[in-house]
């Protein structure tokens, strides 16, 4: 069965309250298409969890600034003025979580792991209600697992059974947010054959992706 859809048909996976994976670094990475599709459809009190807030009106900063985001978990806002207002309004609740905690608390998603033992906020407004583990001497916070209903990536080269290539820095958090999620949605830049993508430069292997917008879906 084709995996192919059209960015509409993907927003239409997206309800009311759930939380999203969202790639990109800076909206590099960030599928632009697809944050266009969910404004338009207007599904709202989402949790977006990602590595920023986009700008004002790039990226995850579209759906900010629609007013479609009840809670921002990532590690800075500092591009998005917009999100710094309702942080501070307090319209958007707003979690920041140090970039590599971050990315390691998916990663424990994806693989099915306890969690992540880190030093990395103790002694800080992070560490508070959290776990405080002391292990051969040393204290780490223990940081759970996180996993969303949704992720949405950005594939430089995807082929049609959803194996993706990320160039660059565009691969950033994409590769960790697919393993991590119910339903995975990547948009792809190129759409290519099967074969149209070496093995060994696969970075996300397509038994993660379910849907790929993109080509002539």
């Amino acid at each position: 069965m084709s995996k192919m859809i059209t960015a509409q048909a993907a927003a239409e996976h997206i309800k009311d309250g759930m939380t999203l994976f969202i790639g990109g670094f800076m909206t590099v990475g960030t599928p632009e298409a697809l944050m266009d599709a969910i404004v338009a459809r207007g599904t709202g009190n989402l949790t977006v969890i990602a590595n920023d807030g986009g700008y004002e009106a790039k990226g995850i900063g579209k759906l900010i600034a629609a007013g479609l985001v009840k809670k921002l978990v990532a590690s800075h806002i500092g591009l998005n003025p917009l999100a710094g207002k309702k942080m501070n309004d307090g319209s958007m609740e707003v979690e920041l979580v140090p970039q590599g905690t971050l990315v390691e608390q998916i990663r424990a998603g994806g693989a099915g792991l306890g969690g992540v033992l880190t030093p990395t906020g103790l002694g800080t407004a992070v560490a508070d209600g959290k776990e405080v583990l002391t292990i051969d001497g040393k204290e780490f916070l223990l940081e759970k697992p996180i996993r969303a209903d949704v992720a949405l990536l950005l594939g430089s080269v995807v082929d049609k059974e959803g194996n993706i290539f990320y160039k660059g820095t565009t691969r950033n958090f994409n590769p960790i947010i697919a393993t991590a999620a119910d339903i995975v949605i990547v948009e792809a830049r190129e759409l290519v054959e099967v074969d149209g993508i070496t093995p060994e430069t696969v970075m996300t292997p397509g038994i993660f992706v379910d849907y790929i917008v993109g080509g002539d879906a």
